[in-house]
């Protein structure tokens, strides 16, 4: 496990957390390896935290489930964008609700796949925030 250096910072909120994709036990981590432009990389996590080693996969096959989150993000994006588009274009002909959709889906896959992975891990990993983790393995706060 790597030593927290400058670059983990220490996030209280499990919620902000979650918005800054950190690791559910010690909010330091991060569970991404690389950037969410790198569009052939984007879904890379490392098999744990850095700071503090929690699995960042509980079972094999894990993140399977994350395809319901997944889902469930791609048809709120779908109704936003429809309602937006009817009212914003004056209910333009299909072939503008489909090139807009689709345009936008594809543009925001990769945040929403890593979301969709961190709500699982978050809600099913069974890892919780511990405050007091760092205390009990001898690293300074």
């Amino acid at each position: 496990m790597a030593e927290p250096t400058d670059s983990y910072e220490l996030v209280d909120s499990t919620a902000l957390a979650l918005l800054k994709l950190r690791c559910p036990r010690c909010h330091q981590g991060k569970l991404f390896s690389t950037s969410a432009l790198n569009v052939t990389q984007f879904a890379q996590m490392p098999a744990q935290c850095p700071v503090c080693g929690q699995s960042f996969e509980p079972e094999p096959g894990f993140y399977f489930g994350s395809m319901y989150i997944t889902f469930a993000f791609n048809v709120g994006t779908f109704l936003v964008l429809g309602v937006l588009i009817y009212y914003l274009l004056g209910n333009p002909d299909t072939w503008v609700y489909v090139a807009i959709i689709t345009g936008v889906t594809v543009l925001f896959t990769p945040l929403i796949l890593r979301y969709s992975r961190a709500l699982m891990l978050y809600l099913f990993g069974g890892a919780r925030y511990d405050a007091k983790w760092r205390s009990r393995h001898g690293r300074a706060s």
